[in-house]
């Protein structure tokens, strides 16, 4: 797919999570320690704003707390606007060098959507499949730059699994999740520490 394209479909996927959440879902604790659902849109909806200032483009901030259905999907259009029509435009940062807009876009903020759309389903009880095989060929692409994207602090300290574990699950707790996560409600299962 091209960036546009994958970009399309990992944001509707989210958009469906986002738009089947319910107003009292967003204080809902999520497997990122400390956020709730309602962090995970802010995030998606944040940095990559600021992010994007590399390449000379501003966009206006968002209320994600006062309508996060609305501020997602303004954002989605706004991020898939660029990618329709990159113009050219070279996103520069001082952490990843200089790229292409729609490149940069594809490779930290979509696959960020991709990942974290784990984050908002299992916060709101729902299972999700990544795909087995974006999920091996990605953890296999993370495995040689571990140590760097752990001293980034982005991702916690990786959660053992047993060696039988699905693709999903090792790229799940390779960024630091616990994939038997699940919200304290969900009937009998609480979240591990």
């Amino acid at each position: 797919m091209t960036p546009a394209q994958q970009h399309a479909h990992d944001a509707a996927r989210f958009t469906g999570l986002v738009e089947s959440a319910a107003p009292g879902d967003w204080a809902r604790p999520s497997p990122v320690p400390a956020w709730t659902a309602l962090d995970v849109v802010k995030h998606l909806v944040g940095w990559p704003r600021g992010f994007l200032t590399g390449a000379g483009i501003e966009l206006p901030a968002l209320d994600v707390d006062a309508d996060p259905a609305a501020a997602w999907k303004q954002h989605v259009a706004d991020i898939q606007a660029i990618l329709d029509d990159p113009a050219g435009r070279v996103l520069s940062n001082p952490h990843t060098g200089d790229k292409p807009v729609d490149e940069a876009i594809d490779q930290f903020y979509t696959a960020d959507v991709w990942m974290h759309s784990w984050d908002l389903a299992t916060a709101l009880g729902r299972d999700i499949d990544l795909g087995r095989e974006r999920c091996a060929v990605t953890l296999a692409g993370m495995r040689p730059i571990e140590t760097l994207l752990r001293d980034s602090g982005q991702y916690g300290p990786a959660v053992p699994v047993p060696g039988d574990a699905s693709p999903q699950e090792q790229l799940i707790a390779f960024i630091g999740r616990d994939p038997a996560w699940r919200p304290p409600d969900a009937g009998s299962a609480m979240p591990h520490s």
